[in-house]
């Protein structure tokens, strides 16, 4: 009985030194192999692997995978006519050597607090030097690879490849923002203001040309009519004449009909006269008979 649980307890101690010895690598990580505190090996090819059992040797997993670092917080830049912009970034980077990777930055610490203070400071130099313009339109690429360069350069004892850097968001900073607001309505009102003037002054244009065309068309209209009315007195002047010179009596008569019909225009009219004047010597000539004439 005795012997059967040394058997069994001595297989259960070397198989669990046996899978303490085991370890599976992933396609996605690195596996560093620690020795009493060293780096013994790096393992990168996926599959299972054997190591002595702690304490003699430990592993490390490191992630291998493309890793992305976005701008922690919205700290202002100031370009070079002393403009405030706030930049919103992102860097790609991935590890490349594990055994620089650990000796530089520790297995536990996440790179994000050391690489983002550089980050910050490689884009600070790059604006710094630029124009707002440029940062927000001509040069945006420019700024983005220098940028790039500088943290490959920065980064060399990091133990990272840096992959890619980019500029998600260029914004001016509030105060600048609630400036470039204002200057932006008042330039509006400026133009609309402007606009409304140009428009005052295209209708009284207008107006004054309708205006002089219109008195232009009357007197043309009032010429014309004058023109007409003339031609037409002379032709009924011309008729009365001939008609009056068949017969001088009966032109008599109708000159006195037309002073009359003047004379009596309305029914109030009262003309003190003499009856036995020439002012009523048709009457008395149509009283008295047309056999005289």
């Amino acid at each position: 009985m005795n012997r059967t649980g040394f058997i069994f307890g001595l297989s259960t101690t070397l198989l669990g030194l046996l899978v303490s010895s085991m370890f599976v690598v992933d396609q996605r990580k690195f596996a560093v192999v620690y020795s009493f505190g060293e780096i013994k090996d790096v393992v990168d090819e996926p599959g299972l692997r054997f190591k002595l059992p702690p304490p003699f040797q430990n592993i490390i997993y490191l992630d291998r995978r493309v890793q992305t670092l976005d701008s922690p917080d919205a700290r202002p830049i100031f370009t070079a006519e002393k403009k405030s912009l706030v930049i919103d970034w992102l860097v790609k980077w991935r590890v490349a050597d594990p055994k620089q990777f650990i000796r530089n930055n520790g297995a536990d610490i996440r790179l994000e607090t050391r690489l983002s203070p550089v980050v910050q400071g490689a884009f600070n130099e790059a604006i710094t030097r630029r124009p707002v313009q440029a940062v927000l339109a001509t040069e945006r690429d420019a700024v983005m690879q220098d940028v790039h360069s500088r943290l490959k350069e920065e980064t060399k004892d990091f133990g990272i490849d840096i992959l890619d850097v980019r500029i998600k968001r260029v914004d001016f900073s509030p105060s600048v923002t609630d400036s470039v607001y204002r200057r932006m309505e008042s330039e509006r009102k400026r133009v609309a203001n402007e606009l409304r003037a140009n428009g005052e002054a295209e209708k009284e244009k207008i107006r004054a040309d309708a205006d002089r065309e219109r008195e232009k068309i009357i007197a043309e209209a009032y010429r014309e009519a004058q023109i007409i009315k003339g031609a037409g007195d002379a032709e009924a002047a011309a008729v009365f004449s001939r008609a009056f010179g068949r017969d001088p009596q009966f032109a008599h008569f109708y000159r006195s009909l037309d002073a009359y019909k003047a004379s009596f225009k309305h029914r109030s009219d009262v003309l003190v006269i003499d009856p036995n004047s020439d002012f009523f010597k048709v009457f008395r000539s149509g009283s008295s008979g047309s056999g005289k004439n």
